[in-house]
């Protein structure tokens, strides 16, 4: 089994809550509230972990709200590497209006963090045996655009391969630089990248132009109900989205992107691990809030995907 190292830069306490209907000015009462720990690269984690890998996670943490987030992450049984910062861990916080099925999601932009916070992170970096380095989510403020760029350097002089998963600058500024084995974006995110509007049949050539530059050497685009694409030099291969029930959408990104991670180092060739990513963001979506996917209905998905 290779091994994963997972970076979540900017970490959340993530709460969620249904509610009958959510309106302006008036209180709006919700119940069944969960909570977990999130943010991009510890929800990466956690999706190893409930797929039996092993991997571990680097992450900023500060304030009370940064306790009570190592505090939840205690019981995930991965080696953890915590870096202090002044600022607190944000909270989001996600709402299911039940009457019609609609989840507002309130994401705030997190810590201001230093540069020099950052440095034991490339410390760390430098030291660190992994095979496989996934830096999901988005950049705390006060770092770097090519914060994430960084990253990809160092990874490739370590022969380890960069996976990323990210949008805006921090997704401009590593593609630039190279260095990515594999991103995931959007096709919102991809256009983003290439400047110009692309849709469903034109994002496969747009993704491979990417490819053929030097820039990464495979792109997985999600396509939300439409299903995905996986583009590599000489390839691109579209597969349609399981169907399964919608309870809600957080964290499909992430549970795609683990599950990616998770079965390449488990030995399986590309196409059979985008078809793990499709499944667990699939199974992502039957559950509730920030719950993310379960082992069995990944399996059960992805064996399914085959027929």
């Amino acid at each position: 089994m290779s091994k994963i190292l997972s970076i979540a830069l900017n970490p959340a306490i993530d709460i969620s809550s249904d509610a009958d209907v959510v309106r302006h000015t008036h209180k709006t009462r919700t119940r069944n509230q969960r909570q977990h720990a999130g943010g991009g690269g510890i929800n990466v984690a956690r999706v190893i972990v409930e797929l039996g890998g092993n991997c571990e996670l680097l992450y900023l943490s500060g304030g009370a709200t940064g306790t009570l987030l190592e505090a939840m992450l205690e019981p995930l049984g991965v080696r953890q590497h915590t870096f202090p910062i002044s600022d607190p861990v944000r909270i989001a916080y996600n709402v299911r209006e039940q009457s019609t099925n609609h989840e507002y999601r309130f994401v705030p932009e997190g810590p201001q963090v230093a540069e020099e916070e950052l440095a034991p992170v490339f410390e760390l970096l430098e030291r660190i045996d992994a095979d496989y380095v996934v830096a999901s989510g988005s950049l705390p403020r006060g770092v770097g655009g090519d914060t994430y760029a960084r990253m990809a350097e160092i990874s490739a002089r370590k022969d380890a391969k960069f996976i990323l998963d990210t949008s805006g600058e921090a997704l401009h500024k590593t593609l630039a630089r190279g260095n990515v084995f594999l991103v995931k974006p959007s096709l919102g995110e991809l256009a983003s990248f290439v400047g110009k509007k692309i849709d469903h049949e034109s994002a496969g050539a747009a993704a491979q132009a990417i490819v053929r530059s030097g820039a990464a050497r495979y792109i997985a685009v999600t396509l939300g109900a439409d299903g995905a694409i996986l583009v590599g030099d000489d390839m691109i291969h579209r597969v349609p989205a399981i169907e399964v029930p919608v309870t809600s959408a957080v964290g499909a990104g992430d549970s795609f992107v683990a599950a990616m991670t998770w079965s390449l180092a488990e030995g399986y060739k590309i196409e059979e691990a985008f078809r793990f990513g499709l499944a667990a963001g699939a199974a992502a979506v039957m559950t509730s809030g920030t719950e993310l996917c379960r082992r069995a209905d990944v399996l059960s998905l992805y064996e399914a995907s085959k027929i």
